[in-house]
């Protein structure tokens, strides 16, 4: 068993547990079968997290911290608030290689929410999502790149609903979800019905954000 630094280890330990969560959910994955998959013995698990539920609860809120992050990084460079939202609305971390795994497991926190704790990590990161895309909505409603017909808080929600709509049917590999026959893709429709033209290439493999 290698040392590597506290942080380190944390993150390490967090990656395992998003592969072990999202394929074997929050209450069939054991602590013992955490610290094989991350090559350390149980102590080292505990001395980083409370328990498997804090573990988990940790790994929400860094998927949630990730996906923030990433929207930032999306955005830089872009040359008005319709690219902006352009960018945000093709990147969904739901379907992403780097996100895949850690809203997988936020999929399957769903079935914990009356864990009065999993509850909170799950509702506060829907709330700086929610957040996050109302500024950039209203950004482009204030340069007159959406209509501001409907609020930003609506048309943010509408993004979310869509975006995790899309990540669990991709989850379900439903095959064929969310494009036609002649190659247009959800992406597409949204994007333009948003900001007036398309975000790139019909049939991208990303999907409306959430």
């Amino acid at each position: 068993m290698s040392r590597l630094p506290a942080a380190e280890r944390r993150e390490q330990l967090l990656d395992r547990a998003a592969e072990l969560f999202s394929e074997r959910g929050f209450a069939r994955t054991t602590t013992a079968e955490l610290a094989r998959a991350a090559g350390v013995t149980e102590p080292i698990i505990y001395r980083h997290f409370a328990s498997k539920r804090g573990l988990f609860i940790a790994l929400i809120e860094r998927t949630g911290r990730q996906t923030l992050e990433q929207w930032a990084k999306d955005l830089e460079g872009a040359g008005d608030s319709g690219e902006r939202l352009r960018r945000v609305i093709g990147d969904n971390p739901m379907v992403s290689e780097r996100g895949r795994a850690g809203y997988r497991v936020f999929l399957q926190a769903i079935s914990e929410v009356d864990d009065e704790d999993i509850h909170k990590a799950l509702s506060d990161h829907i709330t700086k999502v929610h957040e996050f895309l109302v500024r950039e909505i209203e950004l482009a409603q204030d340069q007159h790149k959406v209509t501001a017909r409907f609020s930003a808080q609506v048309v943010a929600w509408l993004l979310i609903n869509i975006g995790m709509g899309y990540g669990v049917m991709t989850a379900m590999k439903i095959p064929g979800h969310g494009r036609d026959e002649q190659g247009g893709h959800v992406q597409d429709v949204l994007t333009r019905i948003l900001v007036g033209r398309d975000a790139g290439p019909k049939g991208s493999d990303n999907a409306p954000h959430g």
